[in-house]
This record gives C-alpha cells, structure tokens and sequence, in this order.
C-alpha cells in the first residue's frame, strides 16, 4: 500500500539513489545518446530535496509538488517525462488517501499510456515504458498477500535482461540501433535504480 507517510518516507531514498546514479547513468547515456541523463535526475533529485521541507500531506499534494520541482530541471526529455509521470500521478491520487496494489499496477498503466501519447515512444521500443509496464504487469498479477517492493523489483530486472539483446527504437539511440543491442536502455537503468531505492 502507498500513502502519504509511505511517499514521503522514500523520497529522500530516491534523492539519494538518483545522486549516486549520476556517473553511472551519463556514461550509459553517452553510449546510446547525449549523456545528460545522470546529470538530469541528479538536479531533479536536488530540486526534490529542496521541496522536502513543505510537502503537502496527501498523495495528490505530494506527487503535484514533485512534478513542480522536477520541471524547473529540464533539460532533458526524460526530465519532462518524469515530471509529466509525476503529475499523472496527482490527478489519479486525487481525493484518495492511499493506493493498493491494484491502484498502483493501474496507476503505472496509466502513466505508461500517457508518456507513449507524449513521447512518442510504444511498448517494445527498448524504453522506460517497458520497464513501467512490467512492473504494472507484475503488481497486477501478484498473490494479494505478495511483497510488492520485491516484485517490483524483480520485474524491473527482469525487464532489462529482456530487452538488453533488442535494438532501441526511440530517441537518438534508433538511429543507430543494431548499435544498441546487447546495450542496456539507461532511462530502464533509471527506473531500475528508482525502484531498488523505493
């Protein structure tokens, strides 16, 4: 389950996860495209830290307050998809105290199908979406009495090893594609590294 207490509580975990990740993320970046990433998630995890203090105390309020703080970042269009993710989050939480394991697959679904819209990006392009939708996919279909933090987990693992030997098909990478197999996608490394800290 996902309230409040639980969103504030691992968001300094995943300021800290984002900052150790910087050199990691730039130079998977910079195989596949313009090396910035590290450096994007980094200042949005600073922008993050700085907003820590004021949260609001709903899960609309929080989700909607990391977006604000996460667009003044850009930069890159992984930032604007991590901002617009955040604020897909809001409207969903809000009115609701908490979300479920349900709630959650169907939130992730949600902002799966939002980023395609504003990205461009489909299911099985070698992307972030891959990763999000099987994480969704893994919480969906959870034993109700399952540890959701580990499947989690697992299902964003398991989605890097599936598609490390496929071609990316989105973003600077396609334009050298057969290039990228055997490459991991760095904005599924992202996520990975997201999860791992929440």
């Amino acid at each position: 389950m996902l309230d409040v207490a639980a969103l504030t509580a691992a968001l300094p975990r995943w300021c800290a996860a984002m900052h150790d990740a910087m050199a990691e993320l730039n130079a998977l970046d910079g195989r596949l495209g313009d090396a910035d990433l590290g450096v994007t998630l980094d200042k949005c995890a600073t922008l993050v830290e700085q907003a820590l203090p004021d949260m609001p105390d709903t899960l609309e309020g929080v989700f909607k307050r990391c977006a604000q703080a996460t667009a003044k970042a850009s930069g890159s269009s992984f930032g604007t998809l991590l901002t617009v993710a955040l604020m897909t989050g809001a409207k969903r939480c809000a009115g609701t105290t908490s979300l479920g394991r349900t709630d959650l697959a169907e939130l992730l679904t949600d902002i799966v199908h939002v980023l395609s819209a504003r990205g461009g990006a489909a299911l099985g392009d070698k992307t972030v979406l891959d990763g999000l939708q099987a994480i969704a996919q893994a919480l969906a279909t959870a034993p109700q009495d399952a540890a959701l933090r580990p499947a989690a987990r697992q299902a964003a693992r398991d989605a890097l090893d599936a598609f490390r030997d496929k071609p990316n098909r989105m973003g600077r990478a396609r334009m050298f594609a057969d290039k990228t197999i055997g490459l991991d996608d760095p904005g599924m490394v992202a996520l990975q590294r997201m999860v791992d800290a929440v």
